[in-house]
């Protein structure tokens, strides 16, 4: 049997105290979480289901609004969603006013479901199957976007930090310079008690005990009735870094609790979660691995 640590909160959902995570002594060796593992999870039916219902239900987040409208005021603006799920930031960006949106997942039954809601609801959002970590120019028309954003923690379900910075590299080209790009992530610094459950956690990387499907620190996979949901939660010191190794300039990070109060709807959906905002800077990023 292996433990997850008490009380971490992922995606809306919170793994209790010493939940088991059951494994058995004649069990094959566990493979790591990789991209293909992430996007089966996310094309299983629930996790369709759980996506597709606040995509027709739910709208932008309070604190989601607040940002687009400072950081995105001209609603003339070409933007890119990076893994839109199910459609719900693009289509309420479409319902906001904002006309020139282009959407992308790597999950196709989540692509599915997003082009049934802009066809259902009559919004001319261009949506595409593709892979953040890929390059990204074939969603390009005549010239590069006026700004990205990847919400509700997707950049956070790419395994592997040097994966995580190529989708970073990828959004960095297609954008123009001085574009915004948002995004959010968790924040294992975010209150005392994260910090001594990642105190613990620590120590059972040291000792060789964690879950042996995680591919760095900071990595979390569980199942629930939602289905299955790889996280990794980073401290603020990996994204300032992994901005700065891929050509983002950093602007402004807020905690969402600072940014306005959310609905019981939104906070069901959802949990604590830090906002990031960057722009696109002079040159594209030099290639390279993680430094």
């Amino acid at each position: 049997m292996r433990f997850w640590p008490a009380g971490l909160a992922i995606g809306g959902r919170r793994v209790w105290p010493w939940h088991p995570v059951p494994t058995t002594a004649a069990a094959a060796p566990a493979r790591k979480i990789s991209a293909t593992t992430v996007r089966g999870d996310f094309n299983d039916v629930r996790a369709v289901i759980h996506y597709t219902r606040a995509a027709h239900r739910l709208g932008l987040w309070a604190s989601e609004a607040a940002m687009i409208a400072r950081f995105f005021p001209d609603k003339g603006a070409r933007l890119l969603e990076a893994g839109c799920g199910a459609g719900r930031v693009s289509m309420a960006l479409w319902e906001a006013g904002y006309r020139d949106l282009t959407a992308f997942d790597f999950a196709e039954e989540l692509v599915g479901q997003a082009e049934s809601l802009f066809i259902e609801r009559e919004a001319g959002v261009r949506v595409f199957h593709a892979d953040a970590t890929k390059p990204l120019c074939h969603l390009l028309s005549d010239k590069p976007f006026d700004g990205a954003l990847f919400m509700f923690n997707g950049l956070m379900q790419i395994p592997g930090r040097r994966n995580r910075r190529r989708a970073l590299r990828q959004l960095r080209a297609v954008c123009r310079e001085g574009a915004p790009l948002l995004f959010t992530t968790h924040d294992r610094d975010h209150s005392p008690a994260e910090r001594a459950l990642w105190r613990l956690e620590a120590l059972r990387w040291v000792r060789g005990q964690q879950d042996p499907r995680l591919v760095e620190f900071g990595d979390r996979y569980f199942e629930d009735d939602l289905g299955r949901t790889f996280m990794h939660l980073p401290d603020r010191a990996e994204i300032l870094a992994d901005l700065k190794a891929t050509g983002w300039i950093h602007t402004d990070d807020q905690l969402r609790r600072e940014l306005g109060k959310e609905t019981r709807a939104v906070r069901d959906f959802s949990d604590e979660c830090r906002f990031w905002a960057a722009t696109a800077g002079a040159c594209p990023p030099r290639r390279g691995g993680v430094t």
